[in-house]
């Protein structure tokens, strides 16, 4: 088995100047850079460092979500995950097109670290835990934004953390609404880490996100959804599963630092409404799910968080078709 961490992106740009940079700097470090194209990406992509899988690739692999999953759309990035698992990483650092790195992005986690436990329960605003600006992140609810209590931390104490969430400075993960009302840049204080554990709910995006083996079930992208809510109730489903083993989702200070791509505010506003109605709901509903208690039964326990979210007409019919193909792809690399 390669012991050696992957690096994941997708995107539809060219090579451009954050993509070279990965790419370098993979190269150097004997790090596996995997691209996830699309239909829009440019035809005959090459770029030395990097292994690139376009759609023609991607769907004559042996990967039967490489053909279910649609495209031009995020979730493509699934494909990109199963390549790096196929070739036996046991590491998966993932982060987006428009992310640079600074230099500890590189120190590569352990599993069990050191941070303090946030033990009150419900919606954490994780983001107030890095400054004092007010600001939030992407998918936390809009009626939790008047909640200003003191969060309680438990002393520093090691912890299981198989998903650890990197913030991101100057241009962080927030929704249209903050950007449409309030003001960035926002660089968010140094050397911090803290913990999430069962019955407290924090989204965590896909941009700069380190997942270890056990976990790999759970990196899979909900495609018949919104593009600006997949990686968000995927953070959800993930908590939800985490909290039977024991686990906890690690929060620590940004590792990387965003130039953001162009976007329509407006737009994306419309993308994100299906979560400005429903995180909190979704939130309850995972909550009171009865799940499975042992590892083995982690892609059953996947199934049943994805099936209650069809039953609440927040993903469309065909999801749970993806999910199989996704769990029997996985079964048979883990």
């Amino acid at each position: 088995m390669n012991a050696s961490p992957a690096l994941i992106i997708t995107t539809i740009a060219p090579p451009n100047r954050v993509i070279k940079h990965y790419a370098g700097l993979c190269e150097r470090r004997g790090i596996d850079f995997i691209i996830a194209g699309d239909r829009k990406s440019p035809p005959g992509f090459s770029l030395r460092g990097t292994d690139y899988w376009s759609l023609e690739r991607q769907k004559a692999s042996n990967f039967q979500t490489a053909v279910s999953v649609p495209e031009n759309h995020y979730a493509r990035k699934n494909i990109a995950y199963l390549a790096a698992i196929e070739k036996g990483h046991d590491l998966i650092l993932e982060t987006d097109d428009d992310n640079l790195p600074y230099e500890n992005f590189w120190n590569l986690p352990e599993r069990k670290i050191a941070g303090q436990k946030i033990v009150d329960l419900g919606w954490i605003n994780i983001y107030r835990l890095f400054t004092n600006t007010m600001i939030w992140p992407r998918g936390l609810p809009l009626e939790q934004l008047g909640d200003f209590r003191d969060y309680t931390a438990e002393a520093a104490a090691e912890h299981d953390c198989p998903i650890q969430q990197g913030l991101a400075d100057e241009n962080p993960d927030v929704d249209a609404v903050y950007r449409l009302t309030r003001e960035l840049p926002v660089t968010f204080n140094k050397d911090l880490l803290f913990v999430l554990g069962k019955d407290s709910w924090c989204p965590f995006n896909s941009q700069n996100t380190v997942w270890f083996r056990e976990a790999f079930p759970l990196l899979y992208l909900p495609s018949e959804c919104s593009f600006r809510m997949t990686d968000i109730w995927r953070s959800f489903v993930a908590q939800r599963i985490a909290w039977e083993y024991g686990w906890k989702i690690a929060f620590r200070s940004p590792t990387v630092y965003q130039e953001r791509n162009e976007h329509d505010l407006l737009r994306d506003f419309r993308d994100e409404m299906p979560g400005y109605l429903n995180n909190s709901a979704i939130g309850s509903a995972l909550a009171s799910l009865q799940l499975s208690g042992r590892t083995e039964d982690i892609f059953q326990n996947l199934t049943s968080c994805y099936r209650l979210l069809g039953g609440m007409g927040l993903v469309g019919k065909g999801e749970m078709d993806i999910v199989g193909k996704w769990n029997s792809d996985l079964e048979g690399l883990l």
